[in-house]
C-alpha cells in the first residue's frame, strides 16, 4: 500500500496491508487478550495512558511532522491538533474511575436487599477511523475503550497509516500490550475484512454511505455500533453582529483544515440588512488565507488530502454557477504538483444547488441571503444531516430560541467548529448514532450489568 503526500503527490512510504488471514489472526490475538487485560486493576491502564500522553508530549513535533506529510495538514493545525489531544487525554484519565466505579443504586434493610449496577466492558472493539483528526476522532474511541478494559482492533485511515503505526507504537511502549491494542493497516478490503470478525462493537468515523453499509451488516449481528458520520454544518448570522468579527470568525470555522472538517461550516445564512457587508469582510478574511506548502508555518491552505474529492468540489461550484450563483472568488483545481482547489466563495446560492445540500469536505462555501430568523431556522434544518449549527448575535435570548429549534447535536453561540471533552459528541439523522466524549462517551464502552443482591 503506497502512501502519498497529497501537496506533491509523491510516494513517501510502502506498507504491507492486511487481509483476511491476517486480520483474523490480529482479531484472535485481541480476543485472547481481552479477559485479562479486562482483570487488570483500573489503575495500571491509567498508568498505561499516563505514559502514553508523556509520549505524546516528548515526540509532539516528529508526529505532526509525519501527519503533515502523508495528510497535507498545515504543520501549525497539526500541532494544534497534538496540543488539543491533551486535554482530552486529561480529561478520560480524569473521569474514567469515577465512570466506571460500580454503582450501589437501592438497599432495603428489612427484605435484606440490595441492587448495583455495574459497567462490564464490551469486548473486543473494533474502531475503523479517520483520516482528517487522527488523534481527536482515534483517541476518542481507543483511549476510554482500553480504560474500560476492552481490547481495541484500531484501523486508521488508508490515508493516515503513518500516524496510526505511530499511535500504535507509543501505545505499545506506554505498556499497552500488543494483543491488546491491535493496529490493523489497509484500505476499504482491510475494513471489510476487519467487520466479518465476530467482534463486540463497531466504531466507524467516516461517510454516510459507508456508515449505512456498516450499521446494515453490524445490526444483523446484534452488536454494539457506533457511527461518527458527515455533516452539512450551518451557521446564521443575525443583523445585530459586529460583520467584521463575525466574517473572520466564521471563515476560520469554513476554511480551518482547508474545510475538511465534518463540523466546518458548510453553508452560512445572512440576514439580508447585512449580507452584502458580510460578504465583502468574508471575502477580504478568505483572499488574506495562505496557500502553500503545509510544512511552512505561515500556511493555511492546504492540499486535498483525497485526490477524488477535487471533482466533487469541482462539479459543486460548476453546478451552482449554471443554477445562478455568483463566485466571488476561487472556485478551479489548482494546477500544480498534488491535490490542490481555490479557497471558493459563492453567493446567491440556495438549495437547488448540491453546495448548499450535499458535504463539500473542502475549501468552498455558499452564503445565502435570508429575510428573517423564521426563514434561517427552515433552511437550517433542510437537510438529512445535523452534527452542528451555529448563530451568531449578540443577544443570548435570541441565539438561544432559534438553537433550541435546530435539529442537530451540538449548537453553537458566537463560535463555530469547536469540540469540547467534556459535551457529548453526536449527530441527528445522517450524521451518525451514539456518540463520543464527555462522560457518556466512556460509558458508551460498557454494558450495564444489573445485580439483585439478597443475603441468606
Amino acid at each position: 500500500m503506497k502512501i502519498t503526500n497529497p501537496a506533491t503527490g509523491e510516494a513517501i512510504a510502502d506498507i504491507e496491508e492486511d487481509r483476511g488471514s491476517a486480520v483474523r489472526k490480529k482479531y484472535a490475538l485481541a480476543r485472547g487478550a481481552q479477559a485479562d487485560w479486562a482483570s487488570l486493576p483500573l489503575k495500571k491502564r491509567l498508568d498505561a495512558i499516563r505514559a502514553f500522553r508523556e509520549r505524546v508530549v516528548t515526540s509532539l513535533e516528529t508526529l505532526a511532522h509525519t501527519l503533515t506529510l502523508e495528510v497535507g495538514k498545515p504543520i501549525r493545525q497539526s500541532r494544534n491538533e497534538l496540543n488539543g489531544f491533551l486535554p482530552r487525554l486529561d480529561f478520560f484519565l480524569a473521569e474514567a474511575a469515577g465512570v466506571l466505579r460500580e454503582e450501589k443504586i437501592f438497599a432495603d434493610v428489612k427484605q435484606n436487599l440490595e441492587e448495583r449496577i455495574s459497567h462490564e466492558p464490551l469486548g473486543v472493539i473494533a474502531n475503523i477511523s479517520a483520516w482528517n483528526y487522527p488523534y481527536f476522532v482515534g483517541g476518542n474511541v481507543f483511549v476510554p475503550a482500553l480504560l474500560a478494559g476492552n481490547t481495541v482492533l484500531y484501523k486508521p485511515s488508508e490515508f493516515a497509516t503513518l500516524t496510526g503505526r505511530h499511535i500504535a507504537e507509543l501505545m505499545h511502549e506506554s505498556g499497552v500490550p500488543d494483543d491488546v491494542f491491535v493496529p490493523v493497516y489497509g484500505g476499504a478490503a482491510t475494513g471489510a475484512a476487519l467487520l466479518r470478525q465476530p467482534v463486540d462493537g463497531v466504531f466507524f468515523t467516516g461517510s454516510y454511505a459507508t456508515g449505512a453499509k456498516i450499521g446494515a451488516a453490524a445490526g444483523r449481528r446484534m452488536i454494539k455500533v457506533q457511527l461518527e458520520l458527515g455533516g452539512k454544518d450551518p451557521v446564521y448570522v443575525c443583523d445585530d453582529v459586529d460583520v467584521k468579527n463575525a466574517a473572520a470568525g466564521i471563515a476560520d470555522g469554513a476554511f480551518y483544515n482547508t474545510g475538511q472538517s465534518c463540523c466546518s461550516v458548510e453553508r452560512i445564512y445572512v440576514h439580508e440588512s447585512i449580507h452584502d457587508a458580510f460578504v465583502d469582510a468574508f471575502v477580504a478574511e478568505v483572499n488574506g488565507f495562505s496557500l502553500g506548502d503545509p510544512l511552512d508555518d505561515r500556511t493555511y491552505i492546504g492540499p486535498i488530502t483525497r485526490r477524488p474529492q477535487l471533482d466533487v468540489l469541482q462539479k459543486q461550484v460548476i453546478d451552482a454557477k449554471r443554477r445562478g450563483a455568483r463566485l466571488m472568488t476561487g472556485g478551479n483545481v489548482i494546477k500544480r504538483k498534488g491535490n490542490w482547489f481555490e479557497p471558493t466563495v459563492l453567493t446567491e446560492v440556495d438549495h437547488r444547488m448540491s453546495v448548499m445540500c450535499e458535504e463539500s469536505f473542502g475549501p468552498v462555501i455558499g452564503i445565502q441571503k435570508v429575510k428573517d430568523d423564521s426563514e434561517a431556522v427552515l433552511l437550517m434544518n433542510d437537510s438529512e444531516y445535523g452534527l452542528t449549527a451555529g448563530v451568531y448575535t449578540p443577544d443570548e435570548k435570541r441565539a438561544r430560541r432559534i438553537l433550541s429549534k435546530v435539529r442537530s447535536g451540538s449548537v453553537y453561540w458566537n463560535c463555530c467548529d469547536r469540540v469540547s471533552p467534556r459535551l457529548p459528541w453526536s449527530g441527528v439523522g445522517h450524521s451518525g448514532i451514539g456518540l463520543t466524549l464527555s462522560t457518556y462517551g466512556i460509558q458508551t464502552f460498557t454494558r450495564p450489568k444489573a445485580w439483585h443482591l439478597r443475603g441468606a
